[in-house]
């Protein structure tokens, strides 16, 4: 049986696990985290993150484009946008500034295509979804994509009930903050909380090619983390997104 105190004991483990990182996208989801949930200890994310951004001048350019994520009035360099080259990157990015920028014709073909790719790919066309409504913005797309992509992502969740790894951490994750956590199973959850590693983290640096090999993965603790946050009890309705 989950309980609230299971689960705040988790979420206060993988704060003090992940507070230390200097990773900068995982700088970027605490500065998320600190504005929907109000993380004390994450309230100077951003911060951290424009100091790491000067410490590293080859990745400057990518990390200046995706500030965006933690502050809409983001400025930018010219020849930034020439480093955004990953294909996933780049979908990303487009519904990130596509209030600014508007989005080229075939964006809701290129979703659509990411949704049926699968895997990665499914999860970020998600996460850009997610940033398209927030910004207003109208993509043309085919009818039911909306619901077929959430049905998707679920199933990632769903399948193979006893295995958990980062892309079923990145499903779930990304269910709750487009607001569809009701799809994401409770015993997920449950058994979330019940492989925590005992550093208050996640995964292992391996899954996914990420972290250190003596330490849990930044990125399965960073989704599993915003999981968990996400978690409700109907005692506790301030529990839930803000």
């Amino acid at each position: 049986m989950l309980t609230e105190e299971t689960v705040r004991a988790a979420v206060a483990n993988a704060i003090t696990f992940i507070n230390r990182t200097r990773e900068p996208y995982a700088l970027l989801f605490l500065d998320i985290m600190h504005r929907r949930f109000k993380v004390p200890e994450f309230a100077d994310a951003l911060k951290r993150y424009d100091e790491v951004l000067a410490e590293r001048p080859k990745e400057a350019p990518l990390l200046r484009v995706l500030r965006r994520i933690a502050d809409a009035s983001n400025p930018l360099q010219p020849d930034d946008w020439d480093h955004v080259q990953i294909h996933t990157d780049r979908i990303l990015v487009t519904a990130l500034y596509c209030d600014r920028l508007g989005v080229p014709p075939a964006f809701g073909e290129a979703l659509d295509k990411a949704v049926n790719a699968g895997g990665y790919h499914l999860t970020h066309a998600l996460l850009a979804w997610i940033w398209i409504r927030d910004n207003r913005c109208a993509v043309a797309v085919p009818d039911g994509f909306e619901e077929r992509m959430y049905r998707a992502v679920a199933a990632i969740v769903d399948d193979q009930p006893t295995l958990i790894n980062d892309l079923k951490l990145e499903a779930a994750a990304f269910l709750c903050l487009a607001r569809q956590a009701a799809r994401v199973d409770p015993r997920f959850v449950q058994r979330v909380v019940a492989i925590q590693n005992a550093d208050g983290g996640w995964g292992r640096p391996d899954d996914v090619g990420l972290g250190r090999p003596d330490e849990s993965s930044w990125h399965s603790t960073i989704l599993a983390l915003l999981l968990l946050l996400h978690v409700k009890f109907p005692a506790s309705p301030s529990a839930g997104p803000r």
